[in-house]
């Protein structure tokens, strides 16, 4: 049986949180920073899925997901919790699942001749925003690791994920038959 998990523990009154493994870190900490913010895609992905999506979308939507807490759950480890996280790192396999998915998608699609707008439909801005978070993310994890260790592959993911939501956006509004607006310059 899994362990109660406690909303308020008031160890991080002082500014701190407690990291997977036990040490304990400023809440402005990197670390923090990247891990927080795939949480915050995780989010993004979870308004998305709310939405009217397409069944096979959605069960890439929710693996997603999972992955991401994966990741930030990495991420939160110290050099003690890497032991307790092991099981969660990326895989190539991971990675490859979104490559076939964005191949897949793209063979339904018009080629891309310009660049477009967010925008059109609610769920095709709301892949956009995903898209937008998650290149934060991936610019939060890639500063964290210029000093501490990441799993490379963890970093493939993520931006391999960014070009995911990218191809969502457009399928999606192709499916949905919405217009893509042109960036006129």
């Amino acid at each position: 049986m899994a362990k109660e998990i406690k909303i308020y523990t008031k160890t991080g009154d002082d500014g701190t949180t407690g990291l997977v493994g036990g040490s304990r870190v400023k809440k402005y900490d990197l670390r923090l920073e990247a891990y927080g913010t795939v949480d915050e895609l995780n989010a993004a992905v979870g308004v998305i899925r709310s939405n009217e999506v397409e069944d096979d979308i959605k069960e890439l939507l929710l693996n997603i997901q999972n992955k991401l807490f994966n990741i930030g759950s990495r991420l939160a480890s110290d050099e003690k919790g890497e032991a307790f996280t092991a099981d969660l790192a990326i895989k190539i396999e991971d990675i490859a699942v979104l490559e076939d998915a964005i191949d897949r998608f793209e063979e339904e699609l018009p080629k891309l001749k310009n660049f477009i707008l967010p925008g059109g439909d609610i769920v095709v801005a709301q892949y956009h925003v995903a898209r937008t978070v998650c290149r934060r993310a991936e610019r939060r994890i890639v500063e964290f690791s210029e000093t501490e260790k990441v799993q490379p592959d963890l970093i493939k993911y993520i931006n391999r994920l960014s070009d995911f939501f990218f191809v969502l956006a457009r399928i999606t509004g192709f499916r949905r038959g919405v217009d893509e607006t042109h960036w006129k310059y």
